[in-house]
């Protein structure tokens, strides 16, 4: 594997679709996601009317990267290395004494060698890397509140009812039933919540095809809610700019259950009919496996081992999965990027560059990305509350994934639609120090660390 990565070297291109091809209004889709759950709690399993009710400075409380701890109530930042940077009970913020009393004078999260290199659930802990799943941080951080404040609770029991909230919401004859907050409120107003693609983004996708690559879409979403989507934001010829459409692929087991190999199926009006032994054409379809999926891929391109990239904004679902069981290329979409911690060049004093509006401070005006008040920064932070005297900051668990599993990483595809398809990238190499990957510049922070050298 050479330093350098080119489009122009694959030879099938894959995307996921919701906050990778599709993007949302984030203030409107984050409110919407926490009013669907909040208002089935309320209703349906009696939960306090005061979950209701969201503050304008609780929405920085929303931050990508977060695991929360449903043992002890706690939401962790954690460092490359496990140790946790900075730990939240509910919405309170912990000090470093509340820390250490939990987890040891090492701030060692016991589930942490699990987690690591499998990025798998557990009724135990919750890993919160997207958007859909943001306002369930904040919804969870108020639930535990809650109980404090009424019962001096130690026992966190509420997650079998935020799965009932996401399946009553989200399950996938919802679209179709009308049921639940989230599907029948993106139906009536998709404009409120979806940003349709420019131009410049759908001529690229037809230059793909044009340049003789095979073009996927996958994803988790049901072929119904991925046809409002697309038509929405690509236009009602959308099926043109793909070779193969795989829908509820259940990510990441359609990477990740190889010996199991859910089979695909063929969809007739959203419903689906005929499984399928394996894929024999192009086409729509639903569910399946990459392994089913790459033996398509071979014959479509008439090579034994075709090359592979796919682009996702997952780290669970997409990049990890896709990189590890599947061994394709990755690009990351990671929004963080279009924040301050890349726009504002002199990170001078680490304490003050953190300091910044949060991403969810205000639901009115223009969106940014910008450094959490409460969590701080997205790539790198130092120990809350630390004793010893080390305040270089430390890189954070999510980006030394970005590092180890992304090929590189993108804020949107917008920026990459202007490059000719030969560009050639700089690879992450997976070296502490390495920060070439991100396109077209690292954050800030990373740059000041890679001259001043980088904590573990």
């Amino acid at each position: 594997m050479g330093d350098h990565f080119s489009l122009s070297d694959c030879d099938v291109i894959g995307f996921d679709l919701d906050h990778t091809l599709c993007r949302y209004r984030l203030q409107e889709s984050s409110k919407l996601i926490y009013n669907s759950f909040a208002q089935y709690l309320v209703a349906e399993k009696g939960y306090k009317e005061d979950l209701l009710s969201v503050t304008s400075e609780e929405w920085d409380f929303c931050f990508k990267g977060l695991v929360l701890d449903l043992e002890e109530g706690n939401f962790l930042k954690l460092a490359a290395d496990g140790t946790i940077l900075r730990a939240c009970h509910g919405t309170k913020t912990m000090t470093a004494e509340m820390i250490e009393e939990v987890y040891g004078e090492k701030r060692e999260w016991k589930h942490f060698k699990t987690i690591n290199g499998t990025y798998a659930r557990s009724a135990k802990y919750y890993f919160y890397d997207n958007y859909f799943d943001l306002p369930g941080a904040l919804l969870c951080a108020k639930i535990v509140d809650s109980l404090e404040m009424t019962d001096g609770q130690k026992k966190y029991d509420f997650w079998k009812d935020i799965i009932s909230a996401i399946e009553h919401n989200y399950k996938t004859t919802a679209f179709k039933e009308n049921c639940g907050m989230y599907f029948p409120t993106v139906k009536k107003d998709p404009g409120k919540y979806l940003k349709s693609c420019p131009e410049s983004l759908k001529n690229w996708l037809r230059s793909l095809k044009n340049a003789g690559k095979t073009v996927l879409l996958i994803t988790s979403s049901h072929s119904d809610y991925c046809r409002l989507l697309c038509e929405h934001i690509l236009g009602k010829d959308f099926e043109e700019l793909f070779d193969i459409i795989i829908s509820n692929a259940l990510k990441p087991g359609f990477f990740s259950l190889t010996s199991q190999q859910r089979p695909f199926w063929t969809l007739d009006n959203d419903v689906e009919t005929d499984m399928l032994p394996a894929l024999e054409k192009a086409g729509w379809y639903s569910q399946g496996n990459w392994v089913h999926l790459l033996d398509l891929l071979k014959k479509m391109t008439e090579k034994p081992e075709p090359k592979v990239v796919y682009f996702g904004d997952s780290m669970r679902s997409d990049i990890f999965s896709a990189r590890y069981y599947s061994n394709w290329e990755t690009v990351l979409i990671l929004e963080e990027l279009e924040g301050d911690e890349v726009q504002e060049p002199d990170v001078t004093d680490f304490g003050s560059s953190l300091k910044k509006k949060g991403k969810y401070d205000s639901l009115t005006g223009q969106e940014n990305y910008s450094v959490s008040k409460k969590w701080g920064s997205y790539f790198a932070d130092c120990i809350a509350g630390a004793k010893s005297s080390q305040d270089t900051p430390y890189v954070t668990w999510c980006c030394s994934s970005i590092r180890n599993y992304s090929t590189i990483t993108i804020p949107s595809i917008l920026a990459i639609v202007d490059l000719p398809l030969d560009y050639k990238f700089t690879r992450f190499s997976g070296s502490n120090t390495n920060i070439d990957g991100y396109y077209p510049q690292a954050p800030a922070i990373l740059i000041s660390q890679s001259t001043e050298g980088t904590a573990a």
